[in-house]
């Protein structure tokens, strides 16, 4: 009599989720071995850890480890798969004998070794952008950290290591985005922002002529639109050698259409009428936290493209370097505002064409010719 399924059998088995296409190529990969174990040398840019699972990944280090068996021998007896699957359970003690036969059974062409082993190469280097990624966003929201632009700008340059590695193995075919829809950027300004935002605002307008040590802050720095605005006012206003209060930036605000948004003349004036401290201070403050949320940004933004499985490598390289530049940009503007700026390589010398001897002897030649 057939076994009648619990009731809640049927629920528990489809919310399991069915194995990855590169599951599949793992198999097809792992097979063809098992097959043929001398098409190992055709298979280049992977190892033990480039496989999706620990059972794969045990599998091919075995595989790898082992002498290849004679042909002939090998295509009599099983004596060379039970050796693999002998050292390879010592990693992944689940592994039958039964699974190394489906994996046989399941390739389709041993040949075609090479053309699964960088199908299996790109998937793992996808899961290496994505997990430098993940590793960038935790990082920004670590509040436990002493110095979090010094750690977030390390999982950057990390984060830059993983790409420059993947074009390394997969050179660019043509410099094509990714088609992937982008996470929408964090909208959520703490209210320290806000305040900080507006002292620097406050305090630029008591103090004007400081507002030329602070050229490396821009309005996209600011986390509210109205003080993006009202800082290029302010801005604008210094560098025209206008005069500069509450009143004249809420003129030119006027003139720029930053009203018209819902803001209210009196609130302005209130919000640019309480300076305290210093411009350099408070811009420093804005152009840190501008520095963590593009990094945030950056990191889900490339998280994003190496979860979308229609990305290719080479998209993903210009992607990813796209996403970099970004936050190198505001990196740049940061180190010219604390003082960290990385010393230039002093350029050589440059050449010279050589021109007519000057020497006495040269001279002399000359003379007797």
């Amino acid at each position: 009599m057939p076994r009648t399924p619990a009731p809640d059998e049927d629920d528990y088995l489809d919310t399991v989720p069915s194995p990855r296409p590169v599951f599949h190529v793992e198999q097809a990969l792992l097979g063809a071995l098992l097959l043929d174990p001398h098409r190992l040398g055709d298979v280049t840019g992977i190892a033990a850890g480039s496989f999706s699972t620990a059972a794969h990944s045990a599998l091919f280090a075995a595989i790898s480890t082992l002498p290849a068996p004679d042909p002939a021998e090998h295509a009599k007896t099983t004596k060379w798969l039970n050796q693999v699957l002998a050292v390879a359970r010592e990693q992944a003690r689940g592994l039958t004998a039964s699974y190394l036969h489906t994996l046989i059974q399941v390739c389709p062409w041993p040949r075609h070794v090479p053309a699964y082993a960088r199908m299996v190469e790109a998937e793992h280097a996808r899961r290496l952008l994505r997990s430098a990624a993940e590793r960038l966003v935790q990082t920004v929201h670590d509040a436990s950290l002493p110095h979090p632009v010094h750690a977030v700008l390390a999982e950057a340059d990390t984060l830059a290591t993983v790409v420059n590695d993947i074009a390394a193995r997969f050179p660019l075919r043509a410099s094509v985005l990714p088609r992937t829809p982008l996470p929408p950027p964090v909208h959520a300004p703490h209210t320290e922002a806000i305040e900080e935002e507006q002292l620097l605002l406050a305090t630029a307008i008591a103090h004007p002529a400081a507002i030329e040590s602070v050229r490396w802050l821009t309005a996209n720095d600011f986390t509210l639109p109205l003080h993006a605005g009202l800082w290029q006012c302010l801005s604008a206003l210094a560098r025209r050698h206008e005069p500069v209060d509450p009143v004249t930036v809420l003129w030119e605000a006027h003139q720029r259409g930053l009203l018209d948004r819902g803001s209210e003349p009196g609130e302005v004036l209130r919000l640019l009428a309480e300076p305290a401290g210093s411009v350099e201070h408070w811009g420093e403050r804005t152009l840190r936290r501008s520095l963590l949320a593009t990094a945030d940004n950056t990191g889900r933004r490339i998280e994003a493209y190496a979860c979308d499985p229609a990305t290719t490598p080479f998209q993903l390289v210009v992607g990813a370097r796209r996403a970099l530049a970004e936050l190198g940009a505001v990196r740049t503007r940061w180190q010219h505002a604390t003082g960290l700026v990385p010393p230039q390589r002093p350029r050589p010398a440059p050449a010279t064409r050589a021109g007519p001897p000057t020497t006495t002897a040269a001279r002399a030649v000359r003379a007797i010719r």
